[in-house]
């Protein structure tokens, strides 16, 4: 009897288990590796949480902020050599490998967010998205747009045009595209990662950094910094992407709906932004920093003229930089 159930249960397991082994791959949501530099406190984590909740039933997304799966600057290359499923990808790193995207990181091209927008929509933004698919395997799903660069100080001296800015030692991400940014601003560009910003800030390694306001509160290097110059040199954005790997396994339909859900959380954090934004200025100068607006015409001048003279102009595409300029936004 003992013998019986312990044969039949033994029996009972192994069609369990076969059962389970012969469950439909298809079936089973994939997992998503998502990397990036921001923090958990930032607007895109919940954009990311959202998009999230709209693909589960195809894919569970693995957040991984704050660069602890991939160091800032490499999340595109881990796409690539499919060791990464999804990223939010800056757009000065894929200029390292399409040069033409360096128009895309110049100063004082976009005018703000809407603008940001109207490119990408645009037949311009297409052949941009294309031309860095095509090279680089991977599918960009939309910009999202995380706020206006603006110049934040630690010294109290007082900036109206490029040439005050002689000697600050700025801090900007590592690479090549956002040096030749700080030097735009007539400042002196110092690589740094993001997350050792606030360290360099107190300690005096770097004098200012640049980020939009909702990344200068969830870093709190307001607490490190006396002022805040509105230089507006840069509408901020990074591209969501996933690999050409994870894209072209999914069916038309499955890619029309990761694509509108990631329209949708990409949608849901540019408004977020946009608000935030006003809001952070006046909440600045009441908690005691100086947050003034310098001289914009000179800063976008300088910048232009130095982006111009650069070995970078070569690479952009004959006549896209007037194109852009005059989209409506």
């Amino acid at each position: 009897m003992n013998h019986c159930f312990h044969r039949r249960h033994l029996l009972q397991a192994g069609a369990a288990l076969a059962a389970g082994t012969a469950w439909p791959a298809w079936a089973q949501p994939q997992t998503l590796r998502f990397a990036a530099v921001f923090s958990d406190k930032d607007i895109r984590a919940e954009m990311m949480r959202r998009f999230a909740e709209d693909v589960k039933s195809d894919h569970r997304v693995e957040t991984h902020l704050n660069s602890t799966l991939f160091r800032q600057g490499t999340e595109l290359v881990a796409l690539q050599r499919d060791n990464l499923e999804m990223g939010n990808i800056a757009p000065q790193d894929i200029t390292r490998q399409v040069p033409a995207w360096s128009l895309l990181t110049s100063a004082y091209l976009f005018r703000d967010a809407a603008h940001l927008n109207a490119f990408f929509d645009s037949e311009l933004g297409a052949q941009m998205k294309k031309m860095a698919e095509d090279q680089l395997r991977i599918k960009i799903l939309g910009p999202t747009f995380f706020g206006t660069r603006h110049v934040g100080l630690k010294p109290k001296k007082k900036i109206q045009t490029p040439q005050d800015m002689a000697g600050i030692k700025l801090r900007m991400p590592p690479g090549d595209a956002w040096q030749m940014l700080g030097r735009s601003l007539g400042a002196n560009p110092t690589p740094m990662a993001y997350a050792e910003t606030y360290t360099g800030l107190q300690t005096g390694a770097v004098d200012g950094q640049d980020n939009p306001l909702p990344n200068i509160q969830n870093m709190k290097f307001n607490e490190v910094m006396s002022q805040i110059v509105l230089t507006s040199h840069l509408v901020s954005f990074d591209v969501l992407s996933v690999s050409q790997k994870v894209w072209n396994a999914m069916n038309a339909d499955k890619q029309r709906a990761f694509q509108a859900a990631a329209t949708k959380a990409i949608a849901y954090s540019t408004a977020e932004h946009v608000k935030r934004e006003q809001q952070l200025a006046e909440e600045f100068r009441r908690g005691g920093l100086d947050v003034y607006t310098p001289d914009i015409a000179a800063f976008r001048e300088h910048a232009q003229k130095v982006y111009k003279e650069s070995a970078d102009a070569k690479n952009w595409p004959a006549g896209m930089l007037e194109k852009i300029n005059a989209l409506k936004s």
